[in-house]
Formats: C-alpha cells, structure tokens, sequence
C-alpha cells in the first residue's frame, strides 16, 4: 500500500469507481449486513512474458453474500473456444480480418437490482463520525451477480444496435446486411470482431466506444493465454508461454523429453494398495493440462485419463500427469495451424475402443471435426455406460461425433453459410 507502482495503480482504479458511479455514501440502515472488499494487486505481461502494467483492482467479498438475500441468479456464459477456432478457421479460408477489443472495468457496466452495501474500500476512509458504507448501484468485481448483470447489460446493449444473438452459441453476436456478415463473440470482458463487413466493424468499435470504455487491442495476438500469429494464408494457435510457465513451476524445464504423451495399454485404474499422492497438487496440474488442450489435440486422450482420479489420485496417476509434462517438453511450442483451404466444407472422424477402462469395463469415444480444412473441435470421453459389444462402442462413439457436427452445421448456418 505504500509502493508508489500499487497507490497510482489503486488511484487509477479508484477514479474508475467514481466516473462509473459505482456507488453512494449511505449510513447503514438497521438490520443491514455489508459485504466487505479488498485488493488485488496483479502484475500483466505481454505474449513474451515482458511486463505490460501493474493492475489493482478492487474485489467485494462474494462469498459472505447471502442467496435470496444479496443476489438471485448467477449464471452467465462465456464464449465457447470450439466457435472461437469456427471463427479463426474461417477468418484463415475468406482472409476476414481479426480485431481485439477489451472492455475497461467490464462488472462496473452492470446494473445491480439488488440492495448491497459494502465497507469502504482498505486505506480509504471518511471524516465524518457516523459509521458509512457503500450502497451499491453497479456491480462490482467478486459480487456472485457481477457477470450475470454485465452480460445482461451487454446483451440488451447489442440488441439494440441491431445484433443478433446465436442459438449456437450465446456469446456469438451477428449482423447480416448486404450479403456481408459481422460476427462479435465475447468473453467476459474480451471480445474478438470479424467479418467480410469493413464499414461494420469500423462502426460497431465506434458504436462501443461511446457506451462503455474500450481498448482497441488491434489484430487478435493473445487471447486468454492463447498466442495467435498471423501469416499470409495462415493462422497458428499456440501456448508455447503457458507450456514453459508450467515447467519453470513444476520444476521440469531440464527434464528428460518423452516422444508420447501417455503410455500404450496403460493400466492405470484405482487399485485397493495404491500409494497416495498430493491431491491438492494433482488437481491443479491436471486443471492446467485441460486448459493447455484448447491447442493440444495430442494431449485430448492422455488427459482424459488422468482427469479421471481427481478425487483419489495416487503416486501412478501423478507419474502418469509429469509423463505429459515430459511430452510437453520434446515440444513446447506446438499448436494448431488453420490454412487456407477456400472451400467451407464440414467433416468429420469418430472412433472409439470397447471396455478399455479396467476398473468399470466402459469404453471411450473420440472424434474430431473439420471445417474448411481445419481441425474445429475435438474430445476424447469415457462413455457413461458399459457397451456390450465393439458396434454399441463404435456407435455411442459416433452418436456423439455426429451431434457435435449437427451443432457446426447450425453454427455454419447462423452465420450465413
């Protein structure tokens, strides 16, 4: 609180409070409880890991809200990352530019319906001798209903200007006219625009601008933690940072490089004499390899696995997670590479195996789909019931495959294809 870096941060967020008006100074009504608040301090880096700013942000303490009390519902979606590659695929096959916006303080734009106060904000107080709070009237940072209220907000606000909100995907924001398509789909505060539309998407940053505070990111370079490189007929998806943060961390960056993610005909299962392990530890490793394969389609199965002791892992399961980290270091920094195909077709490939769990005899489907060449979606997942032959395997599998490419069809026809 005394570092000059962290005051001029916490100032700058204090002036975002107040321009918004975020709240009133109000006496505590009687009978009233307050949630109470805190700061965050982060550090932001760039892509290459330099340091972009220092970020303090102030954060209501959610968790002591009551349901029915201080907030109803709660639910808000964010983008889907298969309709985020939908999108870059066809951005690759129809050379659509890509932009990057970012809303400035994105909860403080919600409306709040409820009547929340909050204590003052650490290090800030008031002269007078009455004890005040804060009477909410935006959301705020850590309040259960924040994303539900800015997602509303944000939602009613597109509508407006004459978006259309996809069945496919409830972040995906569409405009048709002239034959010309806009398409804006949004994560929590990031959004990505494109489209063949030019002057739309010159208008819709300006129709933006004025409503909420923007920071035009320019073209699409890093999105949540993914690294995206544009080339001349090209797009390439990698975590290349992510992977080698996550061997700097778990001390592995000097380790012995494997050349398979998981071993062949593993029979890793619970066993009655298994040794126990960190569970805490495991579970965050493998929270982190699940993110790691929004790029890594060589990683879906290997995971899949490991994903399925989280409640019990053992000394087997862990070799079996730092296995994958050693994959991971034969090459970290290899992803998914959209090209230009220029033909929009859907295809796709399923397959599965037939009682490969040795603990519940259930099989496990695969598939991957296609659109415009490129490789859109992938899963790898245990089936919920025993197959009592490879066909019911093979066909559960394929049930599911097709399902996923029924969803790419609609989503392909939402936006005008």
């Amino acid at each position: 609180m005394r570092d000059e870096k962290w005051m001029q941060a916490m100032a700058v967020e204090m002036d975002a409070l107040e321009k918004n008006c975020t709240w009133e100074l109000v006496s505590l009504p009687p009978g009233k409880q307050t949630v109470g608040c805190r700061w965050v301090f982060t550090v932001k880096h760039n892509s290459d890991g330099s340091v972009d700013r220092y970020k303090a942000r102030l954060v209501a303490k959610g968790y002591t809200q009551k349901y029915g009390v201080d907030y109803d519902e709660t639910f808000a979606p964010v983008a889907k990352i298969n309709t985020i590659r939908v999108l870059l695929s066809l951005a690759a096959n129809l050379d659509w530019p890509l932009q990057q916006f970012d809303v400035k303080n994105a909860f403080l734009h919600g409306d709040l319906h409820e009547e929340v106060y909050m204590d003052l904000p650490p290090g800030y107080g008031t002269s007078s001798k009455e004890q005040v709070v804060c009477k909410l009237k935006k959301s705020l940072y850590g309040l259960k209903q924040s994303p539900r209220a800015w997602f509303g907000r944000f939602t009613k606000f597109m509508k407006k200007i004459g978006y259309r909100q996809s069945n496919s995907d409830h972040t995906l924001f569409l405009k048709h006219q002239c034959g010309k398509v806009t398409a804006l789909i949004i994560y929590v505060d990031d959004m990505v625009v494109t489209g063949d539309d030019l002057e739309e998407i010159q208008r819709l940053q300006g129709q933006l601008s004025s409503e909420f505070e923007m920071k035009d990111l320019g073209s699409l370079k890093y999105f949540l933690g993914i690294e995206v490189a544009r080339g001349k007929g090209c797009i390439v998806l990698s975590q290349r940072k992510y992977v080698l943060d996550l061997l700097a961390e778990t001390g592995m960056l000097d380790c012995q490089p494997i050349n398979t993610p998981i071993e062949q005909n593993h029979r890793l299962a619970e066993y009655l004499d298994q040794v126990p392990t960190n569970k805490a530890r495991y579970q965050r490793l493998v929270g982190r390899l699940i993110y790691l394969s929004h790029t890594r389609p060589d990683l879906a199965y290997a995971v899949s696995v490991v994903s399925q002791f989280m409640h019990n892992p053992s000394e087997a399961h862990m070799g079996a997670v730092f296995r994958i980290l050693r994959y991971l270091k034969s090459a970290p920094g290899k992803g998914l590479i959209f090209s230009k195909y220029s033909h929009l077709d859907v295809s796709g490939y399923t397959d599965a195996d037939w009682a490969g769990n040795i603990t519940d005899r259930r099989s496990t489907s695969g598939y991957f789909t296609f659109v415009g060449g490129n490789l859109v979606t992938w899963k790898s997942k245990k089936q919920k019931v025993v197959a009592r032959s490879s066909a019911e395997a093979e066909y559960r599998g394929m049930a599911r495959g097709l399902c996923e490419m029924l969803w790419l069809r609609n989503l392909l026809r939402d936006l005008g294809f």
